[in-house]
């Protein structure tokens, strides 16, 4: 009965395993990354416009942190490029693209902008 019971509670356990991959956290240079998309959108003084309207640079940072918190939520560990393809560059509702129009500058998907900065940070940072 003992035997049976250990087997029982090993076979709950290894069903169980894939929800803890779920709970896992991103790599330390993923979320670096990651924070440093969100700040730079929220330090740019950008606007951002999702589903037709725009919204200053402070309230788009905080709507990517919350979709970034449930990516880590739903999905686990998530990589800058997967963030930027699933967080920042469509609405998830409605899937129309994000847009950033920056001072001077013309209006451009949210997408390609993240991605240029992405790259900037890692040619600055050496990764």
């Amino acid at each position: 009965m003992k035997q049976m019971t250990y087997t029982l509670l090993g076979w709950v356990l290894a069903a169980m395993l894939p929800l803890a991959v779920h709970a896992e956290k991103p790599t330390p240079a993923s979320d670096q990354e990651i924070e440093h998309l969100i700040a730079q959108l929220k330090s740019s003084g950008c606007e951002f416009q999702r589903n037709g309207s725009w919204y200053d640079s402070a309230k788009a940072a905080d709507h990517l942190r919350q979709k970034y918190d449930y990516l880590l939520k739903k999905y686990g560990p998530v990589t800058a490029e997967d963030f930027i393809a699933n967080a920042g560059s469509e609405s998830s509702m409605s899937h129309k693209p994000y847009q950033v129009r920056c001072a001077g500058q013309a209006t451009v998907a949210s997408g390609p902008w993240l991605q240029a900065e992405l790259r900037r940070y890692r040619s600055s940072t050496g990764k």
